[in-house]
């Protein structure tokens, strides 16, 4: 019988933070967009987990990730057909911060 491997890790921590973000429109389909946010690391995965308020028909969050220190990049899709502008305003961010060394291909 075959075995699988399966990569694990903790997490040192969780945090939750609110910032301030006024993405650009999105008028294709995606768009990738950079935000600083002191204190986030490279080892950080984050999970936005929204703006407080309505966001704007049509924006969903795809992917976010931490491109650089105190860079954040989140990938804001378009399923609305035209241009549209994500709500500025405060996001929460979800920073989960590995105790050790991450498994490869995260």
């Amino acid at each position: 019988m075959s075995s699988t491997t399966i990569a694990r890790g903790n997490a040192l921590s969780v945090s939750y933070l609110s910032v301030s973000l006024t993405p650009a429109a999105v008028t294709g389909t995606s768009s990738n967009q950079t935000f600083t946010v002191p204190g986030i690391s490279t080892t950080d995965q984050i999970i936005v987990i929204g703006v407080i308020g309505t966001q704007t028909a049509g924006i969903i969050y795809a992917e976010a990730e931490v491109t650089a220190a105190n860079t954040l990049q989140i990938q804001f899709a378009n399923v609305s057909g035209s241009s549209a502008t994500p709500l500025a305003g405060n996001y929460v961010i979800q920073v989960i911060r590995p105790e050790g060394q991450l498994p490869a291909g995260l």
